[in-house]
C-alpha cells in the first residue's frame, strides 16, 4: 500500500521521519532525535517523549528495534501526563527474544495486566510492528502479524488488582479511567528507535 492509499483511508502520521514535530517531552529532550526517518531514544533521562494531541478510539501502527538487553514501552490512553505511569496503558518493549514462559512483564504484554499469549518479538537489531487497538474498552495488541492480547478494560473494577485476584500497580481501577489520552514513548535507560509511526481514528 502506498503513502498516499493510506492517507486516503485516514491515517495520521505522528512522525513526519525528518523532527519531533508534534511531539514533546517529560524529561530531557535532548535525549530524543532523529537518526535515519526514525526516533531514536538515546537513553539520556529523556522520560518520557509524548504527543501534543490526545485520542481516543484507534489504530495505532509503529516499528521499533531495541538493542539487547533494552526495557522500553508504549503507552497510550495517557490522561495525566505527569502521572504516566498510573494514567496510561503499556505495551512492554523488552528483549524478551527466546523466552518460553511469557507473564504481563514481557515483550507484547500490557505491562502488569495481560501477558502476551505468544513470543511474537524478534531478536534485537530486527524491526517489529507493533499495532494497537482500542475501541471504547476493548484493547488488541498485535506484534509481528500475532495478536498477542485482548482485553476488556471493563473487567478491572479494583484498583491494583487484576480480574484473576492477582495484584497490579495502578493506582485506579482502569475501568474508570479517561479513554481519551496521549501517545508516548518511554525512555528507560536503553537505546531503542520507532518509525512508521501512524494512527487512524475510529
Amino acid at each position: 500500500m502506498t503513502e498516499k492509499e493510506e492517507r486516503t483511508e485516514e491515517w495520521i502520521f505522528l512522525f513526519d521521519g525528518e523532527s519531533l514535530e508534534g511531539w514533546d517531552a517529560t524529561g530531557n529532550k535532548e535525549g530524543w532525535t532523529v537518526d535515519d526517518g526514525a526516533i531514536l531514544c538515546l537513553a539520556k533521562r529523556g522520560g518520557y517523549l509524548y504527543t501534543l494531541e490526545e485520542y481516543d478510539d484507534f489504530v495505532l501502527s509503529l516499528e521499533f528495534k531495541i538493542e539487547e538487553g533494552v526495557n522500553s514501552g508504549v503507552f497510550f490512553r495517557v490522561s495525566d501526563i505527569r502521572d504516566p505511569v498510573n494514567t496510561g496503558l503499556e505495551v512492554q518493549i523488552l528483549d524478551s527474544f527466546g523466552r518460553e514462559k511469557m507473564d504481563s512483564h514481557e515483550c507484547g504484554a500490557v505491562y502488569d495486566l495481560v501477558a502476551p499469549a505468544k513470543n511474537a518479538c524478534k531478536p534485537p537489531g530486527e524491526w517489529n510492528n507493533l499495532v494497537i487497538t482500542c475501541r471504547d474498552n476493548i484493547v488488541v495488541v498485535e506484534l509481528n502479524g500475532e495478536k498477542v492480547v485482548e482485553m476488556d478494560l471493563d473487567q478491572w473494577d479494583t484498583p491494583g488488582k487484576n480480574p484473576d485476584g492477582t495484584r497490579n500497580k495502578f493506582k485506579y481501577a482502569w475501568r474508570d479511567m479517561p479513554r481519551k489520552g496521549r501517545i508516548a514513548l518511554q525512555d528507560h535507560n536503553g537505546r531503542v528507535w520507532f518509525r512508521n509511526i501512524r494512527l487512524k481514528p475510529l
